[in-house]
């Protein structure tokens, strides 16, 4: 008897009754695996899980608890992968399967009722899908939706909804707090394990930090397990079978919702899980590690009280204070992928109702990079994007597999930027997809790469130089494993901060010019004018042509009748003022100078595309965080750091990524060249300077 079983019929009439309901109930109450087997009554269900694996499990353990059998009364559709039949009567699903379904057939008619489950993790997925059922309920009346969760603030969702909530305010056992500031995994393991009653769920941030703790555990009398998303089914399969032998499982956030490894009694909490966040700078999702939130630190608490009495190891300090709810994917993350699906629905995502809304500007960078791809004009679906939509990627890969005309070699990269690997399984099913939806003019994987990611197309700063300028316009570094490879463009398909980790090369001739601008200059008592050519952010070509008369004549009269100084104009410019307006508010807006860490100034200079520079010996900013920002733009300063010799190392407008970056690979540059100046390890706390160091007397 689970806790949620004294409150099935109430649900199940509630459901009935209102077409909605929102559920909470505390983890291990049983409300995912008894509440849609009971709703089954009133039609066919679709169950959404957050992830694959949780799906996959989840699909099993209610056929075992009801005597069903997968592929018939109930089945699962994943992500390159589907188990069910016509007489299945209830489907788990991925949140991106229903979107899929609502793109096809808007009014959901192979379902009676939609179950969002474990919704407080508010992936992009379920925010959209969320939105898409609601526009089908309002066409639909007949089609229930039911959001459940365990620790959800119910009332948004409810009043989005129009919803009553279920409040199942039981815990089955007892869970135990404990906390270990600073211990490691391996110690906390081992202290565990002396006394644990039954096997213990460890949570870390990714694969890479649990491979790195199965190494640190040493010998123990259990099994040491991994379990995270990238594994293949039959390594996830042996985290989570019953075992009589003591199991040591380490998990990402997988094991936080919905799955249930019998026999948990033990979680150790390493309080950290990875988020991606966007870069509006560079345009990438950067995957971070971050702290995790009070809702989804309860959650991992949960799994140790499912079965029996548990005990949660937090290995974070008791007095810290977690945020309450962890932040949705729609405030950080890209939504090229949510804005297309809107669109492939018929809707328009400027004015589609959001669950939660995102900012006016995301919503247009999304579309502005949907048209870079060639998926979207307007808000209207080109060929090209009802090509890319069929297919289960990012829009960026999907856009890839079309230009590439499915061919196996392009297939394999853009599987293996989504998954990580290229798993042979998932290689076939995209090949398979892409064949309806690709072309048939198969191209080269660097002309694919290009027509995927046109956005982070980047030059080398100088010939062999490992600096580069991206379409963006930002700076950034090939990261020393990558830095001898051949050519002088590339695309860039990993970055992180400051250092590009992988790249492809193109060729210059495939960049088709974004903009082109003749800009005029006085020379002298001259009026000169040059033609430069640029792809976003990347200077292809320049030189010299007639000028403009009417525009040469203007700035000749100009010139001689208040003889301006070039870079006096530059300066108002900047500042959007005349020669007329008072001199304090242009030393105001645009100054001279800069001040510096080290006491000292350094010389700006205006540029005519509306920059600003400032040429800085590295050591002088030490300490300095936040890059000043000048201007009624606030346009940031772009440093042009300086090596002791006072040639530039790096040029950058975001100081504190160089510091949290590319600053060590600069340090081992040069700290052997130039050994009498200061290199410190530690960039925020060294005092700045312009000097050596100083000698012992």
């Amino acid at each position: 008897m689970l806790p949620v079983d004294a409150h099935i019929a109430r649900i199940v009439e509630t459901v009935r009754e209102r077409r909605t309901a929102v559920i909470v109930a505390p983890p291990g109450s049983g409300k995912t695996t008894r509440v849609p087997p009971a709703l089954v009554k009133l039609g066919r269900v679709i169950l959404l899980q957050p992830r694959r694996v949780a799906a996959r499990a989840l699909a099993r353990r209610i056929a075992a608890e009801q005597g069903w059998r997968i592929g018939e009364e109930i089945g699962w559709q994943i992500r390159f992968e589907r188990r069910f039949s016509d007489r299945t009567r209830l489907l788990v699903a991925t949140e991106g399967i229903l979107t899929a379904h609502l793109q096809s057939d808007p009014l959901l008619s192979d379902f009676d009722i939609v179950i969002l489950d474990e919704f407080h993790e508010r992936s992009i997925h379920a925010d959209l899908a969320l939105a898409l059922v609601k526009q089908a309920a309002i066409s639909r009346p007949d089609l229930a939706v039911v959001v459940m969760s365990a620790t959800i603030d119910a009332k948004p969702v409810a009043k989005f909804l129009d919803a009553p909530v279920i409040d199942v305010a039981a815990r089955p056992f007892p869970i135990e707090i404990r906390y270990r500031p600073g211990a490691s995994i391996g110690a906390a393991v081992r202290e565990v394990a002396e006394t644990a009653q039954g096997h213990i769920l460890c949570f870390l941030p990714g694969a890479r930090e649990i491979e790195q703790a199965a190494a640190t555990i040493g010998p123990v009398n259990a099994a040491v397990l991994p379990l995270h998303g990238s594994l293949d089914v039959d390594a996830q399969e042996r985290a989570l079978a019953p075992s009589t032998r003591q199991k040591i499982i380490l998990a990402t956030n997988v094991a936080e919702t919905s799955l249930t490894v019998e026999g948990v009694t033990d979680v150790i909490d390493t309080g950290k899980h990875k988020v991606l966040r966007y870069d509006t700078e560079s345009a990438v999702d950067h995957l971070v590690t971050e702290q995790i939130s009070a809702d989804s630190a309860a959650q991992r608490a949960g799994r140790a009280g499912r079965t029996a009495p548990g005990r949660a190891t937090r290995l974070w300090d008791e007095r810290m204070m977690l945020r309450p709810q962890r932040e949705p994917d729609v405030q950080r993350i890209d939504l090229s992928a949510p804005v297309l699906d809107i669109i492939a629905w018929g809707g328009d995502p400027k004015t589609f109702e959001w669950f939660e809304r995102p900012a006016e500007e995301r919503i247009d960078a999304a579309l502005d990079l949907l048209g870079q791809l060639g998926a979207v004009e307007g808000r209207r679906l080109t060929p090209t994007g009802e090509a890319m939509r069929r297919l289960p990627l990012h829009p960026r890969l999907a856009r890839m597999v079309v230009e590439g005309g499915g061919s196996r070699d392009v297939v394999e990269l853009a599987v293996e930027i989504s998954e990580r690997t290229a798993r042979p399984e998932v290689v076939k099913d995209i090949e398979r997809a892409a064949r309806t939806s690709a072309g048939t003019a198969a191209v080269s994987v660097a002309r694919a790469a290009l027509s995927g990611y046109p956005d982070r197309v980047a030059m080398r700063r100088e010939r062999n130089s490992p600096r580069l300028v991206l379409a963006t316009g930002t700076g950034a570094t090939l990261a020393r494993e990558i830095e001898h490879t051949p050519g002088d463009f590339f695309v860039v398909l990993d970055i992180r901060g400051e250092l590009a980790y992988r790249v492809i090369a193109i060729e210059r001739g495939w960049l088709v010019r974004t903009r082109r601008e003749i800009t005029h200059s006085m020379e002298g008592d001259r009026v000169e004018a040059v033609q430069r050519v640029w792809y976003g952010g990347i200077l292809l070509h320049e030189q010299k042509v007639p000028p403009d008369p009417i525009e040469a004549h203007r700035m000749l009269e100009n010139y001689r009748r208040r003889n301006v100084d070039p870079d006096l104009l530059c300066r108002l410019a900047f500042a959007g003022m005349t020669v007329d307006d008072p001199p304090q508010r242009l030393d105001d807006l645009a100054p001279k100078s800069v001040p510096l860490p080290s006491g000292r100034t350094a010389k700006l200079d205006y540029r005519e595309d509306g920059s600003v520079v400032a040429s800085v010996k590295l050591q002088e900013l030490f300490g300095l965080a936040d890059t000043p920002k000048l201007g009624p733009r606030k346009v940031p300063v772009t440093f042009e750091l300086l090596a002791p010799n006072g040639r530039p190392v790096q040029v950058t407008k975001d100081l504190r990524s160089f510091w949290n970056t590319t600053y060590q690979e600069v340090r081992k540059e040069l700290r052997g060249r130039y050994p009498k100046h200061p290199w410190p390890e530690d960039p925020w706390t060294a005092v700045a300077t312009h000097r050596a160091k100083r000698r012992d007397r």
